[in-house]
């Protein structure tokens, strides 16, 4: 009896790393429901309420003045250097390669590029609305502070939002927002949660960032994510144009080659053209091929005609005939036809 044999966690795990046949039929692509359109509006109520506790100056700017005084750094000394480390899963370089990698590696898989122009259209609106954000209120940071109590506002700086707050939201959470399975979902949800609330607490224990900065930097990614499903039809029409141009780079690199031009002096041969003939002239082509097939039957030593007898033939050879030329010698034929004299007359 035959068993199959249990595959073990390794042989999952080589199996999920082929590559698929052909693209999966059902990718589950998030549409932007009335859920998501309600948190989305929570979400930037919440930013603007953020920045209005900020530029009013209000219990929110004394509350970053007093974790600024508090300075974690210095009294949690003891985690600083596992600190550093961590909050480079917030800067958007080294997080954007290792991300990019896997979402590379999922669409070599499914035969698609939709992860990878998620990603790159989730990290440009990230730059394009954290960035005129950045430069618009020119806030201050800690350590540049100037004045006690102040909100550092219009002064040239350039960290309200945390950059790393919100580029970790954005590029940990867009797993999350691609997964294939609702449990890898939650899970992935929760798991970028916490890593960007973990690199948001990195910034204010190593001062570089007040609390509020932070604040409004989960907020700022929180939108870019939510708003992803409205650029969905355009990352579908950018995918199929791009598989359009591969399909006719690939053609251009297979088409056969041009046949080679005929040799300048060289006779053409054209075909003739046919012309409309009658009845009777078809008739007529017929029994003038016939007639020349029948002449042409065979070569001339083989026509029809009177036979000789073979000691009046002349013997032909490669180089001529040896009998010397008699002109007085009448063949049989000629002779049978010639009247003999009768006697007596």
């Amino acid at each position: 009896m035959r068993t199959e044999r249990n595959l073990t966690r390794l042989d999952r795990v080589f199996a999920r790393l082929d590559r698929e046949p052909e693209r999966p039929a059902l990718i589950d692509v998030p549409k932007m429901s009335r859920h998501r359109v309600a948190l989305l509006t929570g979400t930037l109520a919440f930013y603007l309420a953020i920045v209005w506790a900020v530029v009013t100056t209000s219990w929110l700017v004394r509350l970053d003045w007093q974790v600024m005084f508090f300075r974690p750094y210095q009294q949690w000394s003891h985690i600083h250097w596992f600190v550093d480390y961590y909050v480079v899963l917030g800067q958007r370089g080294p997080t954007a390669v290792m991300v990019a990698a896997w979402l590379g590696w999922r669409s070599w898989r499914q035969h698609t590029l939709r992860p990878l122009l998620t990603l790159g259209t989730s990290l440009l609106l990230l730059n394009i609305t954290v960035g005129a954000a950045k430069i618009g209120m020119g806030r201050l940071g800690p350590h540049y502070a100037t004045t006690i109590g102040s909100n550092e506002m219009g002064l040239g700086g350039d960290i309200f939002p945390s950059g790393h707050t919100a580029n970790a939201v954005v590029t940990w959470g867009i797993l999350a927002y691609l997964a294939s399975t609702p449990r890898a979902r939650r899970w992935l949800s929760a798991l970028s949660a916490v890593t960007a609330l973990g690199v948001g607490m990195a910034t204010v224990y190593l001062g570089t960032h007040w609390l509020s900065d932070v604040l409004l930097g989960w907020a700022a990614g929180l939108l870019v994510l939510l708003a992803l499903p409205w650029c969905e039809p355009l990352i579908a029409r950018a995918e199929v144009a791009l598989f359009d141009l591969r399909d006719r780079w690939r053609a251009r690199g297979t088409a056969p080659a041009p046949a080679p031009a005929a040799p300048a002096g060289s006779p053409v041969l054209l075909k003739p053209r046919a012309t409309a003939t009658s009845p009777q002239d078809e008739a007529a082509a017929r029994g003038t091929a016939a007639s020349s097939s029948r002449t042409a039957r065979g070569p001339a030593y083989l026509s029809q005609g009177p036979h000789t007898a073979r000691s009046e033939r002349t013997p032909v050879t490669p180089v001529g005939s040896r009998r010397p030329p008699q002109s007085d010698r009448v063949t049989r034929g000629a002779a049978a036809s010639t009247a003999r004299p009768v006697p007596g007359a």
